[in-house]
């Protein structure tokens, strides 16, 4: 995955803004998430209309092309009426006719998965998810190998742990624990095995 210059930063940090990234309040950490394998991140960011889909298309930048687009299903309400709800929403941040962000809804319309092409090169390079429209985790691929290779993981809006498959061979082989907003402990697997063999604790984090 290339950087990004400062421009691109810049630009990407200010659409995040005007479109409305959800708080990154608290959530379950997901214990039991298979980070070893990690989901396939270098997915198309665009995905296909499905059938139930109806899609509207917005000009926000009036230069004539849509940049972004959401799609809605007919669900039933509290009453049992029929009403649309939104589905998924893409975004086009720069401008240059490709999505670079695609958002997915619950059925309360609450946010709940967000696929991030941060060097707009049509791939997803991170897949943000969430819990009652509220950040759990996160997974990053650092390598542009096409899988994660980094996981937050976020309780109360705050980092709580995080993996990584240092070596690409798709295990987990690096584990910090974090503490009052700071790294607690590092864990290394040495050997390859997917297990613990030194932990590193933080002297400046005792007890």
């Amino acid at each position: 995955m290339t950087l990004m210059n400062p421009f691109r930063m810049s630009l990407l940090g200010a659409a995040l803004a005007l479109v409305g990234c959800a708080t990154t309040d608290s959530g379950e950490k997901k214990d039991g998430v298979d980070t070893a394998g990690g989901e396939q991140v270098a997915e198309n960011v665009r995905q296909k209309q499905a059938g139930n889909e109806k899609v509207t298309e917005f000009d926000l930048n009036k230069d004539k092309k849509s940049d972004v687009w959401t799609y809605t299903v007919t669900a039933k309400n509290a009453e049992g009426k029929d009403i649309e709800r939104l589905a998924r929403k893409d975004l086009d941040i720069n401008w240059d006719g490709k999505v670079d962000i695609a958002r997915q809804y619950d059925e309360k319309e609450q946010i709940s998965r967000e696929a991030l092409d941060l060097d707009f090169d049509g791939k997803v390079d991170e897949v943000i998810f969430y819990e009652k429209g509220l950040v759990v985790r996160k997974e990053r691929d650092l390598s542009s190998a096409g899988k994660a290779s980094l996981w937050l993981f976020y309780e109360k809006g705050l980092v709580v742990r995080k993996e990584r498959d240092t070596n690409g061979d798709g295990k987990v082989d690096y584990w910090e624990y974090w503490e009052n907003n700071q790294v607690d402990r590092i864990g290394e697997d040495l050997d390859g095995d997917g297990n613990v063999d030194k932990w590193t604790k933080n002297p400046d984090n005792e007890g």
